[in-house]
């Protein structure tokens, strides 16, 4: 198609799900401060105001769980069980064993910790190298935290979505279609100034004003109210915004989450290398879009199978790119952890707006191919 509509939706850290994501990654650089060779697969779970922890840790670190969660849960903003969740009062339930040996057996001579595909995907239709509508919902996303933690909206509260439909003429983005936001707010707000607001200080910040014009339709809270919100609104889970974390769909995903997970596990430290591979590819101009699928089996080293997909926008076959990268870059979950440097406690900068197309990420870095 060269011509269609495309939508992308992003959420904010108080999401319930980004709850869940933000614990499990925060227990996750715990554990990597204190020992580099932690190996963690942590799920949180959130339902009103009861929080449960469970997955496996096998690590010399001694942490306090729920000490992490509860303060985890203080920064985004939840201080209150009848709206959303109380960081001092909710129940905090604790179930976290080691490893599986069986899995360890091949983990520790350097194979993947699983089966699975992963995908890594690049485009140049944004300056991060990211497809335009999900990094225009990740901007709005995160501008809804800034003015609520700012006080410039000082009565919205921390859960929140966002979701922007875009234009494509000739696959180039040409304006923006339609804007969606809905934010938690308190019990007494007037809609009208909740609608003001949201249009003067944050989509006029953040939307450029070429992109928009008289037709592009803006909805505001459609249900008219978001009071409850949170765990209390919805229960969370780690894992459940995979395609907000990556490209907002419009490019293929492989299934497998990345919080609470150590980069043993290749659905997150090979999606993350994947995405270097392909935003390089782009940046250095062997294509104006990239795609790259991998495979692996448990216990092995080296990939099953390497399919890129340029969509036409390469003067290189894909045969001659796969042998590009099979020459440049190491992907057997050693090589990869090595090269990005992924035994460091970095991973609640990933959490929310995107694990992709942010700054001061190893897999963000643009490398001379």
């Amino acid at each position: 198609m060269k011509n269609y509509f495309f939508t992308s939706e992003s959420v904010t850290e108080g999401h319930p799900d980004k709850l869940c994501d933000s614990i499990s990654d925060a227990i996750l650089d715990a554990c990597l401060q204190q020992d580099e060779n932690a190996r963690v697969a942590v799920e949180t779970f959130a339902a009103g105001n009861t929080l449960t922890i469970a997955g496996q840790i096998t690590t010399t670190a001694k942490i306090k769980v729920e000490e992490i969660a509860r303060e985890k849960i203080k920064q985004i903003g939840f201080d209150c069980a009848e709206t959303d969740m109380d960081y001092r009062t909710c129940k905090i339930e604790i179930n976290i064993t080691k490893q599986s040996p069986d899995i360890a057996m091949g983990v520790d001579v350097g194979g993947a910790g699983d089966q699975g595909i992963m995908f890594g995907y690049a485009c140049d239709e944004t300056e991060e190298y990211m497809p335009y509508a999900i990094a225009m919902a990740h901007k709005l996303a995160k501008r809804l935290t800034e003015v609520r933690r700012s006080g410039e909206i000082p009565y919205i509260r921390p859960d929140g979505k966002t979701q922007v439909t875009v234009e494509y003429e000739n696959d180039q983005p040409k304006r923006i279609e339609t804007i969606l936001i809905s934010t938690q707010h308190e019990e007494n707000v007037d809609m009208d100034t909740l609608k003001k607001d949201l249009i003067e200080k944050v989509i006029r910040k953040v939307i450029p004003e070429e992109k928009m014009d008289a037709q592009t339709k803006i909805y505001i809270n459609p249900t008219g109210r978001f009071v409850i919100g949170g765990p209390l609104g919805d229960t969370g889970l780690t894992g459940r915004k995979i395609i907000v974390d990556t490209y907002g769909g419009y490019a293929k995903h492989g299934g497998g989450c990345f919080s609470g997970k150590d980069a043993s596990k290749v659905d997150r430290s090979a999606a993350y290398m994947l995405r270097h591979i392909a935003k390089n590819l782009v940046a250095n101009g062997y294509a104006k879009k990239c795609e790259i699928q991998v495979a692996y089996a448990i216990g092995m080293k080296e990939p099953l199978s390497i399919c890129v997909n340029t969509f036409g926008t390469s003067e290189k076959s894909e045969e001659e790119l796969v042998a590009l990268i099979q020459e440049k870059f190491d992907l057997t979950p050693a090589g990869i952890i090595q090269y990005l440097d992924l035994k460091r406690p970095i991973y609640q900068k990933t959490t929310n707006y995107g694990h992709f197309g942010k700054e001061n990420l190893p897999w963000e870095q643009i490398k001379k191919i």
